[in-house]
Order: structure tokens, then C-alpha cells, then sequence
């Protein structure tokens, strides 16, 4: 990856975004991966935006705040960066039944934005059955405590008591980040929903690594006790982290 932010190779930049970047944040590379990234302020928002943009809102998005809208905007910028990059092609992902992306036919990705931030993550299928991605704003303690029974099981609780006494607003965090990556990853291999108590973290370390276990069973593919390896990394006020799966996971 480079170091530097890349030029926009589609034709419209809305004035609602920054120049996409292409840094790769988390401390192990991961090969034939693309991480497309841009700020992105929502005041700035023009009504014509998406059609001089070329990318189609769905309804949902038609009808919502602008806010709403400058998010899906720049989510979108930012994925049909990355599979240009790929492909070749700068193709936009459209929105599913589900509200989850669209990808190209031999394409995978995941999508995020959080509080005027929007990346995605593309790679090709042949190499990854799937990726997640997620950002986070990390919670106030107060706020952050309060949340703890919601997103932690009891087993986390006690595991990680240390954490939740000492920094509980970037762990709590941290926990929510690294479960909505997984279920982005995991959600469009086995097409089912599944919640925070479904899956734990076992650990996770300064370097920027960390392991979860799922605690239900998805599929044939993915039960019960399955373990998966995650990265993340602190920009400034929020987490990013990542879950690749390798498409030989798929048939272990």
C-alpha cells in the first residue's frame, strides 16, 4: 500500500468529501487488499451529488437526512475506489434486500463510516471468502458502562475485569468494534444474523491483534467454538478493525 493518498479515478468527487486515502492503518499487511478511506462533512452536501456522482441512492437513502445521506455517499466513493483498484473497473456497489453491499461477481468487501469517516475494504474472491470492517467512535466510561451487559457475555466480564475497571470506554468499544466486524465478514457467507452474545473475544493485545470465538452455530462451514483472528487500530478518537477470512477457511 501506499503511503500516500491516491488520486480519484472516477470522474466526480462530491464537495462533501476529501481526496480518498489508501494507508493501510493496521500493523500486518494483508496481501491483494485495497482500504480506501475519506473524511467527509455532510453540511456540504449538494442536491445533485449522487446523480453527478453516478451512483443511485436506494429509496431508503432518497428519504433520509442528509447526514444519512452523505455517509452512504461517501461509503460508495470510497468502495468504487477501491474495486477501480481491483478491477480495473469503477464500479458501485448497489444495496441488498438486507441493506448489506452488493459486490462484483469475484469481488468481496465491507463498508463503514462513523462521524464524518467512511472507508471500505475490497479483494478479490479467489484469495477471500470474506471481509469486515468497522469503525468506532470510542465511548466516554459513563457512556461506555451502562452498554457493557448489552455487548459483553458474562464470560467477557470476568475475563477482561481489569480492562472494564481501568479503560472500560475503549474496551467496551473495542468489543463492539471487533463483533460488528465479524458479523460484517461472517453475515454474506452464511446469510444469517447473529448478535453480540453469539461470539467473545478471547484476546486481544497492544500490538493491535486479537482472537474471538463464535458461541453459536452459522453454518456447516462456520460452528460452534470456530476461532478467527482480527486486527485493529486507534486513529485519533475512533477504532478501525479488520477480519479477513481466507477462502481456505471455508473448507477446513
Amino acid at each position: 500500500m501506499s503511503d500516500q493518498a491516491g488520486d480519484l479515478t472516477v470522474s466526480f468527487l462530491p464537495a462533501c468529501c476529501s481526496t480518498p486515502d489508501d494507508r493501510w492503518p493496521w500493523p500486518q499487511l494483508v496481501p491483494g487488499l485495497q482500504l480506501i478511506s475519506l473524511d467527509f462533512e455532510a453540511s456540504n452536501l449538494k442536491p445533485d451529488d449522487f446523480e453527478r456522482s453516478n451512483i443511485a441512492p436506494p429509496p431508503s437513502v432518497q428519504r433520509a437526512v442528509a447526514k444519512r445521506q452523505a455517509e452512504y455517499l461517501a461509503g460508495r466513493c470510497c468502495a468504487r475506489e477501491g474495486l477501480q483498484r481491483i478491477t480495473g473497473q469503477p464500479v458501485t456497489p448497489a444495496q441488498g434486500d438486507d441493506r448489506a453491499p452488493v459486490w462484483p461477481t469475484g469481488c468481496v468487501g465491507s463498508i463503514t463510516h462513523t462521524q464524518g469517516w467512511a472507508a471500505a475494504v475490497i479483494g478479490q474472491q479467489q484469495h477471500y471468502a470474506g471481509l469486515g470492517l468497522d469503525a468506532e467512535i470510542i465511548m466516554p466510561d459513563d457512556r461506555a458502562l451502562p452498554l457493557s451487559r448489552q455487548i459483553l457475555t458474562p464470560s467477557e466480564r470476568a475475563r477482561f475485569s481489569s480492562e472494564l475497571n481501568s479503560q472500560a470506554g475503549f474496551f467496551i468499544t473495542l468489543v463492539f468494534c471487533l463483533k460488528e466486524t465479524l458479523f460484517k465478514a461472517l453475515y454474506p457467507l452464511v446469510q444469517r444474523r447473529f448478535y453480540f452474545e453469539h461470539a467473545e473475544l478471547l484476546a486481544w493485545h497492544t500490538d493491535g491483534t486479537a482472537r474471538l470465538r463464535l458461541l453459536t452455530h452459522l453454518s456447516e462451514d462456520w460452528p460452534a467454538d470456530t476461532e478467527l483472528d482480527a486486527q485493529f487500530v486507534q486513529d485519533h478518537d475512533r477504532l478501525i478493525s479488520l477480519i479477513v477470512v481466507s477462502t481456505s477457511h471455508q473448507h477446513n
